[in-house]
């Protein structure tokens, strides 16, 4: 068994790789950061191939897929992204592009051509790492909140393409609330609400992957926030995302 991991430097994505070699799977780590996955790779109980790649570029997507096309890859973790807090009109333009390269296209190119092969085989699964914010919108946050919506519901939509056609494919969503990782750091900002730790959420996450759940949220608090949400009108749930990112660490 063999799992690809993108943005696996650190965070949710490194645990994925700690509880994956546990699991007995061979790694794949793609990351900007040579050095770190060089460490995971030394800690890893199992074959590790390290793959130093900016998936910003969109040139690097593709060879990503060349370089290990031929691998017999069963997993793909699309975990790769980034956040930038701040008032829409003050945000800088560029790094949003940036996000929507690595938040977005990255995940939307690797999960079309991996799911070709898995569809030929019959086998395999992607797991998508969203966030809760895949189903509101949000101020303070708006390119990140508006990619995760993107990559949620593509997702789910493939899922039920997959399910109609009775494929043993599994593509999932994992959809956590805010996560103890470098996340703020990177994003210029703080949550306000008590993160989970990320060691957790990466084995809830894998376990429901494994088990063929399509939306994966870790936390209880966070499933009964998604399930308040559907009840409350667009407006208040502006204004409680509002309010939730508004205590922010450069502002």
């Amino acid at each position: 068994m063999k799992a690809l991991i993108t943005g696996a430097s650190s965070g949710i994505g490194r645990d994925m790789a700690y509880y994956l070699a546990k699991k007995g799977y061979d790694l794949i780590l793609v990351a900007r950061r040579k050095s770190r996955l060089e460490e995971i790779s030394k800690k890893a109980n199992t074959n590790v191939k390290i793959i130093e790649l900016d998936l910003a570029d969109e040139v690097n997507v593709y060879k990503l897929y060349d370089l290990v096309k031929d691998e017999k890859i069963d997993m793909l973790i699309n975990n790769a992204g980034f956040g930038l807090f701040g008032m829409f009109y003050k945000t800088d333009l560029n790094r949003e592009l940036e996000m929507i390269n690595v938040n977005v296209k990255a995940p939307h190119i690797l999960t079309k051509l991996f799911l070709k092969d898995f569809i030929k085989k019959n086998s395999g699964y992607i797991l998508n790492v969203c966030s809760s914010a895949g189903f509101m919108a949000g101020p303070r946050l708006n390119t990140y909140y508006a990619t995760k919506n993107y990559i949620t519901k593509l997702t789910m939509g493939i899922n039920e393409e997959l399910r109609q056609m009775g494929s043993k494919v599994q593509v999932s969503a994992l959809c956590p609330g805010p996560v103890s990782t470098e996340f703020n750091k990177v994003a210029k900002g703080k949550f306000a609400v008590k993160e989970a730790d990320s060691e957790y959420v990466a084995r809830y996450a894998i376990d429901k992957l494994l088990a063929g759940k399509m939306i994966i949220v870790p936390t209880l608090r966070m499933k009964l926030t998604l399930f308040a949400m559907r009840f409350a009108p667009y407006r208040l749930q502006l204004k409680v995302a509002y309010n939730i990112q508004k205590r922010k660490s450069d502002e």
